[in-house]
């Protein structure tokens, strides 16, 4: 059996959410939304560990949470850097000696299913990188810095990119080392593995995995949570 291990990444600011506090300890129906995501990993008897990373001045309260809500397979909280690059591999290299694969989650995406994240963690394992992801609804504009259009790519080969984001760790070390060495800052953790040559695939997710960002963001979250809070009841 495969031993998987999760890097959860909470140390942003948020600042479009237009509040002083994070936005992944906004509250929704009287539970931080950071505690809705390291919930779903805990339930999951695919994940053995799961290492929290956040600020500085937040890791006292983030330790609460994890003694408040049980969160016993949370086995480190630890500071990130100062690019959310630098905060996975600090996260990373915080898991516990033996794991084969390691899935990068953004804390503030709550509604991702274990049923997803597992499909995401066996493929990443299996072929060495994986990426939950959904197809782009919406032409999408290539526009330069006037303002004007310059293509339109063809939409079927345009996929919007979520999390998790698994990789056997190995490989995602060697990635992290190199980018660290070339001084090169990625968008995502796939890019990194990208740029060395190794094949990321796409697993297909769903447009319900929202990253919670802004104030628009989180009515749809509390919107989400309740048809969650009734299939629940109903079943």
């Amino acid at each position: 059996m495969i031993r998987c291990g999760v890097v959860v990444v909470a140390a942003g600011r948020g600042t479009r959410m237009g509040t002083s506090e994070s936005k992944q300890f906004l509250q929704l129906r009287g539970k931080p939304i950071l505690v809705y995501t390291l919930e779903l990993f805990q339930r999951m008897p695919l994940v053995e560990s799961i290492v929290l990373v956040t600020g500085a001045d937040e890791i006292a309260r983030c330790e609460a949470y994890v003694r408040d809500y049980s969160l016993a397979k949370v086995c480190a909280v630890v500071a990130g850097g100062s690019e959310r690059q630098h905060s996975v591999r600090i996260g990373m290299d915080k898991l516990p000696a033996g794991i084969d694969v390691a899935a990068v989650h953004d804390g503030v995406r709550p509604f991702v299913t274990e049923a997803e994240a597992e499909r995401c963690l066996h493929k990443g394992y299996e072929a060495g990188g994986a990426v939950l992801a959904v197809p782009v609804k919406d032409t999408i504009k290539v526009v330069g810095s006037s303002g004007r259009i310059e293509s339109t790519p063809d939409r079927k080969s345009l996929w919007a990119v979520q999390t998790p984001q698994a990789f056997r760790l190995d490989l995602l070390r060697e990635a992290h080392r190199q980018a660290e060495r070339d001084g090169f800052v990625g968008t995502d953790d796939a890019m990194l593995l990208e740029r060395l040559g190794h094949e990321v695939y796409v697993v297909e997710g769903a447009y319900t995995n929202i990253k919670i960002t802004t104030p628009d963001d989180l009515i749809w979250a509390e919107r989400l949570l309740q048809q969650q809070m009734e299939r629940t009841d109903r079943s």
